[in-house]
């Protein structure tokens, strides 16, 4: 029809995909084929009415066969089949071609069908702005005109209101379908996006949901074929009228074509029709902008994990897995869209250039396309030359030098998807890559009739069958096991799930699971006929060389999703059946699943417990031994939302009892292999599960776990809390445990979780403590444990917990032991807390930690932090002590005081001397230990401060006395002017000078000899002719003449003499290597000395020689002697 006046301006239509002409065709221009049955259907096969509301009237034979060939048929087969369609036939085939179901637009217009996550573009995160909404509201608010269906061919325009910020759009729209899926998509609002715009999805819903006001044309060829000649040249001239601007050059240069007898157009005949439906080589799939995925993948991996970029990739994997679920073709093709660009990533090469690994994130998004690709070759109705097609795919990826390995950087030593790895099996293999398994599982089929019978039927079973040997088909009810290697087997129920048939992956994960508890059983009954052997050896194997729980194919993770997602509403489908046969079938469903008393939940849980308690060797590298720590805490989240009724306690009780039986089966057996990976983390969440049903249980297990024994072998006495320490724990092993410090966390973690429980509960308390004490080396957490303990012992509403209290105090001192010969920069907070406890749990453990303080301190803790808090008020105050109480305290705090003044008099002589000043005895042993000390071991700067300390307290003769020993071990240069001692020196004279004219006579002497700089001499020289000596004996003596010093006699001529020397000796230092910049200061040094000099009688007669002398000596600094000379003539 012509388009009005000012329309939006018209669509470039996509290409038609076939010729099409009226009967009396050559069929040799169009080779037909086969149509081939699709298996399982595609997502839009389901039966269903015209989609708004229910079907009141019987459907007319002529519609159910119309919409059957819809479904299947392309319309080319259709007309190739009958020479004449009637035109009522046609129009019901190409009414029913059109999407009868929303699910899948929503699917193709937003990132998942529950529309709960925002799309790629853009950083608004609103829901509203989601495309599939958007298009929902601009359908419901009226906004979708002119709508046209012509054969295959939806048109019309659809209208984005005006907003504050943007003006109304009125955009054209153009989707092309085929077979009940949307197979091109075309709109002038010019959005570049993976997913189809708003506007695609109102026009596409309002022809969903409202059919009959859709107005409906048969393909314009046939309705060109209705015209007369005249008629035709008639719409030809009008439509070239209409849109001449647009269509006259290609209408003249078709002219052109069709009247040349030679042309290439008038070749072939019939023309094209792009109304006209599919042809029958045109694959039948959804519209998907493969350019776009491939740029949106392209920039979020350029992202580097910013900007959310990680979240959009993942979101972008759920997507496949959403396609997959509805079987639709697109998956696996926008997976290799994505698959490409991931390889082609610059970082590989950059990472493996450099030797670096890659981020945890990005990792794991490897992780999932390799899970991916599982699920795409394991699909049980995959045709031989698409799986062939992807194997070729998988292994150009895989012999790409770049492509990451499996687990992260040692990908040699796991075994392949069928085969476990033989013991002692070290051969080395090709390195594994992410895509090794999807390359592996290329290999399984589906064709075992034991496993057909399992997936397609709930009532497989065989009541008669008592085989009970190792391989036996069916357990000892007659149900269905299923013999494969465990992630192999949980991969087939993964792909099963993922690719739409919810029930048979169920059957086939509750055969897995009967099939591991049958095993559990059996290793139960092999390990107690060999208990004696296995346990006199006092060592044992792993069972397993690779673990369930960490495994790159989630084995564990995928039963248990499986079992629990089952308990919701009837499954979507759950009443299609899958027949590996080829055909479709349907049944009513019949729940004979489960055994009496049991749930899919509790299978769930069961099979968690079995997986988590698996004893497993701990693999090599960061990367695997992270997933191991990660899934681990995956699973327990899981299971952590479980409510726990008496069915599941009882399944709690019987799985904690094989995990404490079953030896080397087990991680909890009674032996357990040096590098098993240990269960902390699962034994805490048992203990915490059982614990209010069967408290003894619960004990057991956390006591059982608590051992760590790749530190028990090899464990050195020294702190292991610092990483240095790993090495050397575990020498002999490459790659070393890189979690080591989470899992000694997780340790102390059970540890903790137990203390908590065991309040109140003495013999509880004892056990867990010798637990602690015998597997925990890490001090740090043995102080983290000890405060744990103090501060539930503690709680403000409740009484101390005494036992608990004391148990707190002997990890404190463990801490201690532990800590006292290595460094730690806690060690000082340590021994605070030490105390502070100590004073809780009462007045006889800190005469105790006094008593035995050399197993515990250092002389210098024991008397600046042990010894001073316990002799302080506030502790006497807290621990309300009398005054017999206090002194036996403070008796204990002077032994120790004095002995580790003995030990170490360096650092602790001026603490004992304070803590011993109430006892006069205590405080002469001090003094005397000082004095023997000072001759040897002692430096000056301490015996300074000793004296200091001496004359404070009112003993200034033997402050004077170690003020004179301290001399003796000092020596200060020329050029020592900013020296700290100077301070203590001054103050040494002072004190001297104050005692009196014998005492300043007697220390004169040693500062001579021990000081060479000259400004500190006249310092000392002029301070000494200020005052008369000996103020302080004036004060009790009438002996004092008041008399000041001579400078001409002894002792001060000696200090003048020496402080001139000192001058002269220091000029000529300084003359030596000076430079012009210093000349100035030269100049005020000199001036300085001339003072000192002109305190000698004759010291004007000195200088001048002084000056005359450096003038001859040091001419040749010409402009230095100018200077001397202004300056001193």
């Amino acid at each position: 029809r012509p388009s009005a006046a000012g329309a939006p301006p018209s669509l470039q239509q996509p290409p038609a995909k076939r010729l099409c002409c009226r009967p009396g065709y050559n069929p040799a221009c169009r080779q037909g084929q086969r149509a081939g049955g699709v298996l399982c259907g595609g997502a839009g096969s389901a039966p269903g009415g015209s989609g708004n509301g229910k079907t009141h009237n019987p459907e007319s034979l002529l519609d159910i066969a119309a919409r059957r060939v819809a479904e299947k048929w392309p319309f080319q087969r259709v007309e190739e089949r009958f020479e004449r369609i009637p035109e009522p036939v046609q129009r019901r085939i190409v009414y029913w071609s059109f999407p009868r179901s929303e699910k899948e637009i929503c699917m193709y217009s937003s990132f998942n069908a529950g529309g709960e996550e925002s799309g790629t573009s853009g950083d608004n995160n609103d829901e509203t702005q989601l495309p599939f909404l958007r298009g929902v509201t601009l359908l419901e608010g009226g906004w979708v005109d002119n709508v046209l269906q012509v054969g295959f061919h939806l048109s019309g325009t659809v209208t984005d209101p005006a907003t504050p910020s943007s003006p109304e759009l009125v955009c054209s729209v153009s989707v092309s379908f085929d077979r009940c899926k949307i197979t091109a998509v075309t709109c002038t609002c010019g959005n570049k996006d993976i997913f189809y715009c708003a506007h695609v999805v109102a026009l596409s819903l309002y022809r969903v949901r409202k059919p009959e006001q859709v107005k409906l044309h048969l393909p314009i060829s046939e309705t060109l074929f209705q015209m007369s000649r005249d008629q035709l040249q008639k719409f030809v001239q009008y439509l070239i009228s209409v849109h001449h601007t647009e269509v006259l050059p290609t209408a003249q240069k078709l002219a052109d074509e069709i009247l040349s007898q030679n042309s290439e157009i008038n070749q072939v005949h019939g023309a094209p029709d792009p109304t006209a439906g599919a042809s029958v080589d045109d694959e039948n799939c959804w519209h998907l902008d493969e350019e776009q995925v491939q740029e949106q993948v392209k920039l979020f991996l350029s992202q580097g994990g910013y900007h959310g970029s990680g979240k959009q990739l993942n979101l972008l994997f759920s997507k496949v897995r959403e396609m997959l679920k509805m079987r639709d073709s697109n998956g696996a093709r926008m997976l290799t869209l994505i698959t490409e660009q991931f390889m082609a990533d610059p970082r590989l090469a950059l990472w493996r250039q450099q030797g670096t690994t890659m981020t945890d994130k990005y990792r794991q998004l490897w992780d999932e396309l390799g899970a991916l690709w599982m699920c795409i070759v394991l699909n049980p109705h995959c045709k031989p030359e698409q799986k062939s097609s992807w194997l070729r795919q998988l292994r150009r990826w895989n012999s790409v030098d770049v492509c990451p390995w499996e687990d992260g950087n040692h990908g040699n030593e796991l075994p392949n998807l069928t085969h476990s790895l033989p013991q002692g099996a070290h051969e080395m293999r090709p390195h594994r890559t992410v895509f090794t398994r999807a390359i592996e599982a290329c290999d399984l089929h589906w064709q075992d009739r034991h496993l057909q019978h399992i997936i397609a039927s709930d009532l497989y079973a065989n009541y008669c069958y008592h085989d009970n040997q190792e391989g036996s088909l069916f357990d000892s009810r007659g149900w269905p096991l299923w013999h494969e290697h465990v992630p192999t087997a949980c991969a087939r129920v993964d792909a099963l799930r993922s690719h739409g048939y919810p029930r048979e992956a169920l059957r086939l994960a509750i055969a897995v699971v009967n099939t591991l508890r049958r095993q559990q059983q059996r290793q139960l009954e092999h390990f107690r006929r060999h208990k004696k052997e296995l346990l006199h050896k006092g060592h044992t194997s792993i069972t397993n060389m690779e673990g369930w729980v960490g495994h790159p194919l989630d084995p564990i993770g995928t039963l248990f999703s499986t079992l629990t997602e089952s308990g919701r509403a009837g499954e979507e489908g759950s009443n299609t059946c899958l027949d590996l046969s080829g055909t479709l079938r349907r049944h009513l469903h019949i729940c004979r699943l489960l055994g009496d008393g049991e749930s899919y939940v509790a299978l769930a849980v069961e099979t968690a417990l079995i997986g988590l308690g698996q004893q497993r060797v701990m693999p090599d590298g960061l990367y695997a031994q992270e997933k191991v720590c990660r899934n681990e805490e995956q699973l327990l989240a899981k299971l952590q939302e479980v409510e726990l009724d008496d069915s599941l306690v009882k399944i709690f009780r019987k799985q904690a009892v094989f995990l404490l039986e079953a030896g080397p089966y087990s991680g909890l057996g009674e032996i357990v292999h040096r590098e098993s990976v240990p269960m902390h983390t699962f034994a805490r969440y048992l203990f915490t599960s059982l614990l209010p049903h069967d408290a003894e249980l619960a004990y057991k297990i956390a006591l059982r776990a608590m051992r760590l024994p790749v530190l028990e072998s090899t464990a050195s006495s020294g702190d292991l809390s610092r990483p240095h320490h790993i090495v050397s724990v575990v020498p002999n092993r490459y790659p070393r445990w890189f979690t080591l410090s989470h899992i000694e966390s997780q340790q102390c973690e059970l540890a903790s979780t137990m203390l908590t429980a065991a309040k109140g509960d003495s013999r509880r308390l004892e056990t867990v403590l010798e637990s602690i004490q015998k597997n925990i080396h890490s001090s740090s957490h043995i102080f983290k444990l000890a405060q744990d303990a103090f501060k539930i012992a503690t709680l403000m509403d409740s009484l101390p917990d005494i036992t608990l209290l004391k148990v707190s105090l002997e990890l404190g001192l463990q801490v201690m032991r532990i800590t006292l010969s290595t460094l730690n920069w806690r060690r000082r907070e340590m021994v605070r807390w030490l105390v502070t406890c100590a004073t809780e749990v009462g007045v006889y453990a800190l005469d105790s930690i006094m008593q035995s303080w050399f197993t515990l301190f250092t002389p210098t803790e024991a008397t600046s932090i042990v010894a001073t808090t316990v002799m302080s008020n506030s502790t006497i105050v807290r621990l309300h002590l009398d005054c017999h109480q206090q002194e036996n305290l403070a008796s204990s705090a002077r032994t120790l005081a004095l002995q580790c003044a003995m030990k170490d008099p360096q650092n602790c002589a001026l603490s004992a001397l304070t803590l011993c000043e109430k006892d006069h005895i205590a405080f002469e042993t001090a003094y005397q230990i000082v004095l023997d000390a000072a001759a040897t071991g002692m430096s000056y700067t301490q015996l300074f401060t000793i004296a200091r300390y001496m004359e404070h307290r009112g003993y200034p003769m033997r402050a004077y006395k170690l003020a004179t020993l301290a001399m003796a071990h000092l020596n200060l240069s020329y050029n020592q002017d900013t020296h700290p001692a100077i301070n203590d020196v001054l103050w040494a004279c002072a004190l001297s000078h104050s005692l009196g004219k014998n005492e300043l006579a007697a220390v004169i002497p040693l500062v001579v000899k021990s000081v060479k700089c000259a400004t500190v001499l006249s310092d000392i020289l002029r301070r000494c002719t200020l005052t008369t000596p000996g103020m302080v004996s004036a004060l009790h003596s009438r002996r004092n003449s008041g008399k000041l010093m001579s400078l001409d006699k002894a002792p001060l001529r000696q200090l003048l003499d020496a402080t001139i020397g000192a001058y002269i000796n220091t000029t000529h230092s300084r003359l030596t290597h000076i430079s012009p910049r210093h000349y100035s200061e030269f100049i005020e040094f000199l001036g300085k000395a001339r003072e000192t000099f002109m305190m000698a009688h004759d010291g004007h007669i000195q200088f001048t020689q002084f000056i005359d002398n450096l003038k001859q000596i040091y001419k040749g600094k010409k402009k230095l002697m100018m200077l001397v000379r202004e300056r001193f003539g």
